[in-house]
This record gives C-alpha cells, structure tokens and sequence, in this order.
C-alpha cells in the first residue's frame, strides 16, 4: 500500500474528512453528554427536532453531491471556469431551501414537533430548539455549498480548519449556555440551539474570508445569476437522482425516528445515544466513501477509466476494513456508554441491546454508502442509488417498522431490531450494479463557454 500511488492519495484526503466528521460526531456527542445533566426529557426532545437537521443536512448533500460529481471531473479536466458556474447553479437551490426551513422553525416548531411526538412537554422544548436554530440554517446552506466545492477539487485542508474552528465554539457556547457559564443564563435545549446558530454564523463569516484569500475558487455570488444551458441540464440530470436518493433516504430514516418516538421515551432516550456512538464508529467508513468519490471523479475527468476502475477495488477492501474497524469502536465504547448513561433501568436495557445490534450494522452501512454515494456517484451514477433506497426504505423497512410496532405490538428491540436490516437487503442488487461497470462514465463537456458562453 505504501507504494501505490491510489492509497497514498486516499490516504491524504481520507484523514482531514475524518477528522471533519470527528468533530461533527463530537458537537453531537457534546449535545448528549450535557443535556444528561439536565434531564431525560431535554435529550430525548432535541433528538427529535434533530432529526430535521438530519433531513436538511441530506437535501444540501444531495446538492453538494451533484456539485462534487461534476466539480471533481472537471477539476481532473482542468477546467476551473466550469467549477465556478456549478458552484452558483447549485447555490442557488440550497440558498432558497434554507430560506423555506427557516421559515418554518421559526413560525410552526411546535406542529413539526408533533410529528415525532405527543408528549406535550417534549414539544414544547423541541420547539423552542427549532426556533433559535432557524438562523443556524440559513447559513448551512450556503457553506455546505462551498465546503463541498472546496472537497472536490482536493482543498480538505482548508475544510477541515474551518470545520475545527466552527465545531470547537460549538462545544464551548453549548457549555456556557447550557450551565449558565461566565454569567450567561442556563437555558438548557434552548442553549444547544442558540450555541450552534452562533457558531454557523462565525463559520459563514471565516468561508467569507477564504473565499477572499482563495486565488481560483471563491464563494462569489454573482455566479448566481450566471447561465449555462449545458452546466445546468448536467447538474439537474445527476443532483435530481441524488437529492432524491438522500431525501428519500433521510425522510425514511426519520420515520424510524416517529416510530421509536412513539414506543415511549425510554427508547427515545436510548436511541439517542445510539446515535452519537454510531456516529463516531461510521466516520472512518464514510469518510472513505467521501475520498473516493472525489479521488475517482478526478481520475475519471482526465479520461484514466481503467485506473479508476483499479481504484474502485481497492477502495471496496479500504471500505470492508474500515467497516469492521467501526463495529469494534461500537464494541469497545458500549461498556463506557453503560457506566456514564443516567437513564431509566428499561432505556439501559434497550441501550445496551441497540448498541451491540448496531456493532454489525455499520458493515451493511459502510459498503452501501461507498458504493452509492462514493464510486457509483463519482461515476456520474446517481440514478441507481435512488431507485435502491428508495425501494429499500419505503417498500421494505419503513412499512416493515410500522407494521411491526403498531400492528403486531412487538417488544421495542424486536421493532429496533428489524429496522436494522434495511442496508443488508439491498446488497445484492447494490454489488451487482458495482460488478456491471455501467456506473464508470467520464461526463465532461467539451468547448462549454464556445458557443453557449456564459451568459450574466
């Protein structure tokens, strides 16, 4: 490995994504470990309005995605001027999505709170919490945006420090507004949301002076209004399919979110550390995924097909291994997570047994998401992960859940058990699409700017 060129790129752009997705695991481990301080209903209400920011987090990286498929290969062709168009087309919908849901927390918490729950007083703190983070969203997707650019031409670096400055006032203003530190008020769930909220607009603030410093690539809003005809229909036709597929997909993962909600708030509460524990044990794995497909859409853009079918298998044995590796963190933390978790003798129960389901579960996790989102996308295959997700989770385990929990009455863990099937179902269908080759397609354009042009 030491000497082939492919894992010594991997490698490069693999470690400042995981430490990325480190410190987001960490802000949301922070989340937890403090609000246990506070109460069993505190946690288990934010766990429940996160789950829109799960949602919003999937549609700005179904976004991004389709900005990274294209960004990544024509990076690879070298053609800087397209990057900058595609970086406008695609702000242009995530600026306008983020205005929509900020709207809504602002102006209806408590309705998109009765969704997950009828627990009267878990509504009225998962509302309070919506309310204060709808500033947190009209930043997020902008950055997002930028961020994702930044990745797909190799700039992991400057992601990475941006990400460390945002997530480390993230854990510090969780503190101060949660406890009432240096004289501020202890406002509790309340103080989650006004921590983020601020540190997002600090992260907009610094994505700002980047962009000034930045020599190629900047976050300019004039590319708002630029056209092309060609950039727009490549984006539409590959960020379509994978704005489905992550909404889709982000939707039905929420819809285990009602399910468990509606089991009691024992397993509320459990699941929310769950969460944050397999979190921390799937970084490695998706932060493979993100390399790859922008390490393949480089080589794909310059026309390497061969090369970047040779760096698909080897990223598929990087992927098995890191799977394996996350299944053993998840082992090795659940007998910390027992000690430090101050819940009911029923939600320590359910803990300890989603924890050891969840050790298995990150293999199935991890070789879908490589696949789908890493080497099939970076491909310019989006189309195939949308139709399987969305087959999966809709067709198979969201009907399978309710099924189980409401018609059949089963115990909690047998309802949390069969949840957890959902990746190992598509397998089959997942590896045989990978073994066709038909996800290997180079999608740059020739001569963009010579007869279109760029029309402002």
């Amino acid at each position: 490995m030491k000497k082939d060129t492919f894992y010594k790129q991997i490698y490069k752009l693999v470690l400042p994504i995981v430490i990325q997705n480190l410190l987001s695991a960490a802000v949301s481990s922070a989340d937890v470990l403090m609000l246990n301080y506070v109460g069993q209903s505190s946690i288990s209400a934010v766990s429940l309005a996160s789950q829109y920011a799960s949602v919003l987090f999937m549609v700005f990286y179904g976004l991004g995605t389709g900005a990274t498929i294209l960004c990544a290969q024509y990076y690879g062709k070298g053609d800087m001027q397209a990057i900058q168009v595609i970086e406008g087309i695609a702000l242009r919908f995530s600026s306008l999505i983020s205005v929509v849901f900020a709207a809504l927390t602002l102006f209806v918490p408590e309705g998109m709170m009765r969704i997950f729950t009828d627990d009267t007083e878990l509504i009225t703190i998962g509302a309070s919490y919506l309310r204060f983070m709808s500033v947190s969203y009209l930043c997020w997707g902008i950055m997002e945006i930028y961020l994702a650019v930044l990745r797909s031409i190799g700039r992991v670096v400057v992601c990475t420090a941006l990400n460390v400055l945002a997530f480390s006032l993230n854990i510090l203003l969780n503190a101060v507004f949660i406890f009432g530190l240096f004289g501020a008020p202890k406002l509790g769930a309340m103080g989650v949301a006004i921590a983020t909220s601020m540190s997002r607009v600090i992260e907009l603030v610094a994505c700002l002076i980047v962009s000034g410093m930045s020599k190629d690539i900047k976050l300019d809003f004039r590319y708002l209004f630029v056209k092309n005809k060609a950039l727009f229909s490549d984006f539409i036709k590959l960020s379509l399919p994978a704005l489905g597929n992550d909404i889709s997909w982000s939707v039905a993962f929420s819809m285990y979110a009602v399910i468990i909600g509606h089991l009691g708030t024992d397993a509320v509460a459990a699941n929310s550390f769950v969460v944050v524990v397999r979190n921390f044990g799937t970084i490695l794995c998706f932060g493979m995924a993100s390399a790859g497909g922008i390490l393949l859409g480089n080589i794909i853009g310059e026309n390497k097909l061969k090369e970047a079918e040779d760096g698909a298998r080897k990223l598929m044995k990087l992927t098995i291994m890191a799977g394996a590796a996350g299944g053993l963190i998840i082992l090795a933390a659940t007998p910390l997570v027992l000690s430090y978790a101050d819940l009911t003798e029923q939600a320590m129960r359910y803990l300890k047994y989603m924890l050891l389901i969840n050790t298995y579960y990150v293999m199935g996790a991890a070789v879908n998401t490589t696949l789908i989102a890493g080497i099939f996308r970076a491909g310019g295959d989006s189309r195939f992960g949308f139709i399987c997700d969305t087959i999966d989770m809709w067709v198979y385990a969201v009907p399978l859940g309710f099924f189980a929990a409401f018609v059949l009455k089963l115990p909690v863990m047998w309802v949390y058990f069969l949840l957890c099937t959902d990746e190992f179902v598509k397998w089959p269908w997942v590896i045989k699409h990978y073994r066709s080759k038909k996800w290997l397609n180079n999608i740059t354009r020739e001569d963009l700017f010579a007869e279109d042009g760029v029309k402002k």
